[in-house]
């Protein structure tokens, strides 16, 4: 016959197997969640190049090409350059257009002497910047200031 005591003490031994089991079980999940966060097919893409480069003084002004260009090929017709604030996006010349990569996005624009732009690629509100798998790429500010006449 067991005693009370060795029922208290087989049923502390249960649960401290049980404590391991789910440690070693959560730990197994959290691995395969590690392992699986570092599949670069499912991590957002990021922006890895502009053109100008973010934070440029001396952008010449007239008519250029900004160049975005991120980790891995996005959707094509699927992009989000939204104002970072009250008229800091240039005049655009044509539609935005991803290069045979997919990766680059160009879009043509005219820019005025002395003046900082700013875009928002990606946005707290705005998505539309996507890789090919339909994650929406990490936000980013893009500012420039274009030189003086």
């Amino acid at each position: 016959m067991i005693s009370v005591s060795q029922f208290g003490q087989n049923k502390q031994m249960k649960m401290k197997t049980l404590q391991k089991a789910l440690i070693v079980a959560g730990s197994c999940q959290l691995f395969t969640v590690a392992v699986h966060a570092q599949d670069i097919d499912s991590i957002a893409p990021v922006v890895v190049k502009t053109a100008p480069e973010a934070g440029s003084k001396d952008v010449s002004p007239g008519v250029v090409e900004i160049r975005v260009t991120f980790s891995k090929p996005m959707a094509d017709q699927s992009w989000s350059w939204s104002t970072a604030w009250k008229d800091s996006a240039p005049e655009s010349v044509g539609k935005p257009h991803y290069e045979a990569d997919q990766k680059t996005c160009v879009m043509k624009v005219k820019l005025d002497p002395d003046k900082t732009y700013g875009y928002w690629i990606n946005s707290e509100r705005f998505h539309g910047f996507q890789d090919q798998q339909h994650h929406p790429a990490i936000p980013y500010l893009l500012v420039f200031k274009t030189k003086g006449s």
